[in-house]
Formats: structure tokens, C-alpha cells, sequence
């Protein structure tokens, strides 16, 4: 078997580059061998077509199998299998813990090993390809995840700093995303699929229409809109000459934008704020405001509740279907730790 500290197959998978039409700039593809090609091929198409997921989960999916089988693709040349992991089940249950192996050796360009919730999930997506393929799920141990905390959620003064920052800097097609984000909650998958047509205003209220997660649509729910977000969607709706339909967040050619160019306006915004990452590494972006969003609600701060907001309300707001989500951000955080302690008695 593989030992985790073989240097032929615990590096980075082989890449090639090729142009990308779009952009002009070179685009990373894994460089597989004919037949794990066509494995790869085939389980997109599987994915696509058997499983209610979303868009970004089932493109991650495939790009951590394109993954593992580079690795194996490596491996395989390498002499290091016992077995043909694709016809044998021993000896896929071998080859993927050697690769949980090597995920655990292999360090980020920050010099930090994978996390525990990285490697799971470079595993969920191994046990969805050898289960569509109709090999069976692989028999191999999960990482341990730590105890859960609260998500990252920004502080009142950095909070304060970025939105003065967005109002100042921030064009109105950007300045609704961020609000989108931080004043409904909306993930940013969920903020660029929104149609004009989604959107409801009145001179004192408004709603807008997000549509749920999965290829076959999921649970869709309403959400009220905060006066800052109305404010910001007014001057949108404006700009683009009041739509009845299309797009609402749109890119220079009047088409949806993209997630990563809509996730790069939020981290841009949030650099001139001076809001970098958090204690443990965790970058700034959407995510983050989405979180606050939460964390205000059921902690009753900042301007969206002056007292806490019940986990079954927070949880309809948000899209969750397990309540167990939305009770994380009752969790406490490393600083509410640090502050409990600080009211023990002290006998000086």
C-alpha cells in the first residue's frame, strides 16, 4: 500500500493549461489518463442527472474526484496500488485510505495541514463517485471534527467600517449584493440567481423571492427586505430601467454574474475595509456577512434586532432545513469564552 509520505503521489495532481475563451487567461485542467478521464466524464454526468444537489456542491464534487484520481492516475504509476481500485473492493478501501493518508501530510500554501472538515469532504465526494459508478461507498474512517462554535461573524466596529465602506465605495449593482448578504442573509449561489421579477417593493416594505437550493429547485421562501437593502435595490432597479424580468445582479454584458466575480466584490470591499482573515485563517467574503446575519438575529445585536430572534424564524430567514444549523450561532465564540472568564472571583 501507499505510504503517506510517498513524494511521487502526495504532491499536487499533474496539471496542463489551456486558454480560457472568456477571460484570455491560462485555465488549470487535471491532466488524467484516458480511461480515469472517461470515469470522470461519466460521473459528472451522474451527478448531474441522480442526485438533488447544488450547483457549487456538484462542481466541488467533481473537482475533488478529478482529485483522487490524479492521485490515483500517480499512484497507479507509480507501482503503489495493491489492486485495481475501480473492479476490486479491498483494494478500493486500500487505495482511498492511502489517499485520507496523503491528505493528512499534505500542507496548504499557508504551510497548515488540511483541515479535518476539508479532508471529509474530499471524501464525501470519493464516496459519491464510487457509489454512482455502482462500486459501493468505500469502507474508510471520517476525520474527527472538533466541537462545533459559533461561525466567524464580524464585530460591531469592523461591521460598522465595511458598510461605510460599501456606501462610499461601492457601485449599486455591488453595494446590493453586499447588502443582500449581510441585511437578508441570502447566500451569494442564491443572490446571483435572482430575477427582477423576484424582487417586491412598496413605499414601505418589500420581499424578495429566493429560490431553494438543489438542481430540482428545493424549498423556496420569501424574505422581508431591511431599509437599507429596499434603499439599494431602488437605485439597482433604476440604473438597469426598471426590468420586468432578467438578471438582477448582472455582469458587463447584461448576463447573471458569475459566483466568483459576485464572492470578489464582497472580498474586494471587505480588503478596503481593512477586514482581513479571521483568528483561525478563515478568509473574509459573503459567508461571513451571512453569518453576521444570523449571529445578530438570534443574539439580538445590531441594527436587524433589538432583542433575540427565535432559531424557527432565523431558520425560515436563512434556508435551513435543520434547525441544528441555525442553532450554531447561539454558540459561543473563542471571545465569549475568554470574556466568561474574566468575571471569576479574584483574591488579591
Amino acid at each position: 500500500m501507499i505510504s503517506g509520505n510517498t513524494p511521487p503521489v502526495g504532491g499536487q495532481p499533474p496539471v496542463s493549461t489551456s486558454g480560457n475563451t472568456r477571460t484570455g487567461r491560462p485555465r488549470r485542467t487535471l491532466d488524467l489518463p484516458d480511461d480515469l478521464a472517461d470515469e470522470h466524464r461519466a460521473f459528472g454526468e451522474k451527478l448531474a442527472a441522480s442526485t438533488d444537489l447544488g450547483t457549487a456542491t456538484r462542481d466541488k464534487y467533481r473537482r475533488n474526484a478529478a482529485h483522487f484520481l490524479a492521485w490515483l492516475a500517480q499512484a497507479r504509476e507509480a507501482g503503489a496500488l495493491d489492486g485495481d481500485p475501480l473492479c476490486d473492493a479491498a483494494a478500493r478501501d486500500w487505495a482511498v485510505r492511502d489517499y485520507r493518508r496523503t491528505l493528512k501530510n499534505t500542507r496548504t500554501a499557508r504551510g497548515t495541514h488540511l483541515s479535518a472538515a476539508t479532508i471529509n469532504n474530499r471524501l464525501a465526494a470519493i464516496d459519491a463517485f464510487f457509489a454512482l459508478r455502482g462500486s459501493g461507498r468505500p469502507d474508510v474512517v471520517r476525520e474527527h471534527l472538533a466541537r462545533p462554535s459559533a461561525p466567524r461573524a464580524l464585530e460591531a466596529r469592523a461591521k460598522l467600517r465595511f458598510l461605510r465602506t460599501v456606501a462610499r465605495d461601492a457601485s449599486a449593482r455591488d453595494r446590493v449584493i453586499c447588502h443582500l448578504a449581510y441585511y437578508t442573509g441570502l447566500r451569494i449561489a442564491e443572490i446571483v440567481a435572482l430575477d427582477a421579477a423576484d424582487i417586491r417593493l412598496s413605499a414601505r416594505r418589500g420581499s424578495v423571492r429566493v429560490r431553494g437550493k438543489g438542481r430540482l429547485g428545493g424549498k423556496d421562501r420569501t424574505v422581508p427586505l431591511h431599509a437599507e437593502a429596499r434603499a439599494s435595490l431602488e437605485l439597482l432597479l433604476d440604473e438597469l430601467g426598471r426590468p420586468a424580468a432578467g438578471p438582477l445582479v448582472r455582469n458587463r454584458d447584461g448576463q447573471a454574474l458569475s459566483t466568483r466575480a459576485a464572492n470578489a466584490v464582497v472580498c474586494e470591499l471587505g480588503s478596503a475595509a481593512g477586514i482581513g482573515p479571521g483568528d483561525d485563517g478563515e478568509a473574509f467574503g459573503p459567508h461571513v456577512l451571512r453569518h453576521t446575519f444570523g449571529t445578530d438575529l438570534v443574539r439580538g445585536c445590531g441594527d436587524l434586532a433589538k432583542e433575540p430572534v427565535d432559531l424557527v424564524t432565523v431558520a425560515e430567514l436563512m434556508g435551513h432545513a435543520d434547525i441544528n444549523t441555525t442553532r450554531r450561532y447561539a454558540l459561543p465564540t473563542e471571545a465569549d469564552k475568554a470574556a466568561a472568564l474574566e468575571v471569576l472571583t479574584v483574591d488579591r
